[in-house]
């Protein structure tokens, strides 16, 4: 809500004693320049730009939209909304989707409206976390919105085509914020160490402390500045002027992974999780999963690697397989760290431990090379489209068997082109489930051929 007088005589204490504040809020940026990443969203003329007053249409009737945030956490949407709120003139009010409810949203409106009756002052509402907001609450905003009694600013770290009603996003612009890169955490926590809001010098950070921190952080901002305030706190403590790498092990209980994740670790860390599951060492698997996770490995990578997996080494050989690896990118996707890892364990076991099979792989891997080669040729007339006007003239769809007419429901007719007809593509193991398809496969090329009942 709008400041009270705790919330006021709070704000003036951080400003006469900034290190009461933690080191994420006192290194908030307070100009749009001073964010961190997100270089697509601040060009000039962007929409925050404009928000917070840049450009000659601000306002009017080419004013700003309403904006929804989308991202991770720790990519700078609290702080972006931040930023709006100490750089505009606008009247600003916060709310969390945690708390508030239809009660305080209409609350918010009606001030708004007063405001801008009254004083002719313009409302920028900033609703954190709206992915919790009901269908019903969403709806509620709609009329301030819709009509502009105030600008929202929304930010979510779900996708807001599930989580954030149509009406409401058709009403918005939607901006995706990006996770941030090591270079920007880098550059944010050298910041934070030598600014007199920050650490203001007190402490230096070596290359191998600040890797860690990096792997730490993972991306997320807040993350990053936490754990460099614990460890600043720590080598303090013990009368030294730097942050060894023991001391952030230390702080974070969390040892420094061997595991480059911008170089060859990353690639081969990844490759050995690929190898053990294809070989079905389902502990060699997770001692490599444990290392990717501990090093701060983006766990859509990781999904990403399974379901290729799933499809590579293990194809038709257990079908619940790809199941498993697109539910468990699903689930990662939702949850994130740290309860991500259990979904990736539990993907990364049931894939290990599965029948093995390369069938699907050889198949199109073959099939492709044929395509490569010029083995393609004109698809046979009977298979053509036959549903335009003229196409019965030219022979398409002539002679064409529908299999459900015939019995057991495979007409025994030329599907390839002559070019790679008869060639065999998909040869199944007897591995698992797969058995079920190599005996099947010779039957039904069987009746494609005329023979057999």
């Amino acid at each position: 809500m709008e400041p009270d007088l705790f919330t006021a005589a709070a704000e003036e204490r951080q400003e006469k004693d900034p290190t009461s504040s933690p080191l994420a809020v006192r290194m908030r940026p307070r100009i749009l320049d001073e964010v961190v990443g997100q270089r697509h969203l601040l060009k000039p003329g962007s929409p925050l730009r404009r928000l917070v007053g840049e450009g000659a249409n601000g306002g009017g009737p080419a004013g700003v939209s309403s904006v929804i945030l989308w991202g991770p956490p720790g990519t700078g949407k609290t702080t972006l909304a931040y930023v709006v709120s100490k750089a505009t003139n606008k009247r600003f009010v916060e709310l969390s989707a945690i708390t508030a409810g239809v009660k305080e949203v209409r609350a918010v409106i009606e001030g708004a409206k007063r405001a801008a009756g009254g004083f002719g002052k313009e409302t920028v509402l900033f609703l954190d976390e709206i992915h919790r907001f009901s269908k019903a609450q969403q709806d509620s905003l709609l009329p301030a919105v819709e009509n502009r009694w105030v600008t929202l600013i929304a930010a979510t770290t779900e996708n807001p085509y599930f989580s954030v009603i149509s009406p409401l996003l058709s009403r918005s612009l939607l901006l995706t914020l990006e996770p941030l890169t090591d270079d920007d955490v880098r550059g944010l926590l050298r910041r934070a160490l030598t600014e007199e809001r920050g650490l203001g010098g007190a402490v230096s950070l070596p290359e191998d402390a600040e890797a860690h921190l990096l792997r730490i952080a993972g991306g997320d901002a807040r993350r990053a500045l936490t754990a460099l305030e614990a460890a600043a706190g720590a080598a303090l403590d013990k009368g030294e002027d730097g942050i060894s790498l023991v001391t952030v092990e230390e702080t974070v209980d969390r040892a420094a992974v061997k595991y480059d994740r911008d170089g060859d670790q990353h690639y081969d860390v990844a490759s050995a999780l690929i190898k053990s599951i294809r070989g079905s060492d389902v502990d060699a698997a997770l001692h490599y999963l444990a290392r990717m996770i501990e090093a701060g490995e983006d766990p859509r990578f990781i999904a990403r690697r399974l379901m290729i997996s799933a499809s590579e080494d293990i194809g038709l050989a257990d079908p619940t397989a790809l199941p498993t690896a697109v539910a468990a990118a699903q689930a990662v996707a939702m949850i994130g760290f740290p309860e991500a890892a259990l979904t990736l364990s539990h993907a990364t076991i049931a894939l290990a431990l599965a029948p093995k099979s390369n069938a699907a792989t050889t198949a199109i891997s073959a099939a492709q090379q044929d395509v490569r080669g010029g083995l393609a040729g004109p698809v046979p007339p009977h298979l053509r489209d036959g549903h335009y006007k003229g196409a019965a003239k030219l022979g398409h769809a002539q002679g064409y068997v529908y299999p459900h007419d015939v019995p057991g429901g495979i007409a025994a007719q030329q599907y390839a082109p002559d070019a790679v007809h008869g060639k065999r593509y998909y040869e199944p193991t007897r591995y698992g489930a797969e058995a079920r398809y190599a005996d099947v496969v010779e039957k039904v090329r069987a009746r494609l051929r005329g023979e057999g009942d």
